[in-house]
């Protein structure tokens, strides 16, 4: 009914950048909060940027001054940029959202993408 998707992940040195982007489709009415998890081999799973339906963001430690969230509501689509990439940020990068759907009923839940790889390596 509510599908993510996510792309963009790949092969990068340090220093690098990478943009990924996650698309939802599917019986949608609103997308309220939108993130970026990642988790790493031997790791539990981390938030790594938020946003909510009206932009305001929030960063994990780790990322900030170095990643940025954004969203482009027309196409419920939420990207994250990446830049001055390290090799602790090699991870599979989730996407979610909490979505409110009318079909069949009126349900408001997350939502998790698939994943996709980020590997920093030189």
């Amino acid at each position: 009914q509510v599908q993510l998707v996510e792309s963009g992940g790949g092969l990068v040195q340090p220093g690098g950048s990478l943009r990924l982007s996650c698309a939802a489709s599917g019986s949608i009415d609103t997308i309220n909060a939108m993130a970026w998890y990642r988790q790493a081999p031997g790791r539990e799973r981390e938030l790594v940027a938020s946003i909510t339906s009206v932009g305001n963001t929030n960063y994990a430690d780790s990322v900030k001054g170095r990643f940025a969230i954004s969203r482009f509501n027309a196409k419920n689509t939420v990207d994250l940029q990446m830049n001055s990439l390290e090799a602790e940020d090699t991870a599979v990068y989730y996407c979610s959202a909490n979505i409110f759907t009318r079909t069949p009923l009126w349900t408001v839940r997350n939502y998790w993408g698939q994943g996709t790889q980020v590997t920093v390596s030189s």
